[in-house]
């Protein structure tokens, strides 16, 4: 299975429609989403074309093709406009027979990990900075933010076919 990867829209309509098209263009089967969909958050400034309610739409429309984990931006009244589960902590997937725990990455991450086995996936948004780090033990993942990336990180997703890559949104491969 195909899978995309991408975190932290947060309300951008721009950065939203690019992530859509890079799906299509990647011909994923499932795309996931680490949380921060709709709200930009108080610590961050407003993204391109910020437009929660376009977003919002944009993604019902493919809902039967989402998983999602609830960022500590997404709210219970997110749920309410969104025709998609938004609101899990976490979810548990087995990518090239490893098993990944997905998080948002405010409640476990590398500094406050989950119970993981040697060789289990570690897979955050949240930094807005892509990352993958062996932890000694666990692979910690990231696939950076959608719409505000930080420390002069791409616009970019991560994808799972066989093999995980990181891509910016115009589906260049970033060395990460």
């Amino acid at each position: 299975m195909k899978i995309m990867i991408a975190s932290d829209i947060h309300g951008s309509a721009y950065y939203c429609r690019k992530m859509i098209d890079a799906y299509h263009m990647e011909k994923a089967d499932r795309l996931l989403l680490l949380g921060d969909i709709l709200y930009h958050g108080p610590r961050n400034a407003l993204p391109e074309d910020y437009n929660p309610k376009e977003v919002a739409s944009m993604l019902n429309a493919m809902k039967e093709e989402l998983l999602c984990v609830r960022g500590n931006c997404d709210t219970e009244v997110d749920q309410m406009v969104l025709d998609f589960p938004v609101m899990a902590d976490y979810c548990l997937l087995e990518l090239g027979g490893r098993p990944v725990y997905a998080t948002h990455g405010h409640h476990w991450n590398p500094q406050t990990p989950l119970p993981l086995k040697t060789g289990d996936i570690l897979l955050n948004g949240h930094t807005h900075v892509p990352a993958n780090e062996d932890m000694g033990g666990y692979t910690y993942m990231n696939p950076g933010s959608v719409s505000i990336p930080k420390e002069g990180s791409a616009h970019g997703y991560m994808l799972f076919d066989g093999c995980f890559q990181w891509k910016d949104l115009d589906g260049g491969i970033l060395d990460i």
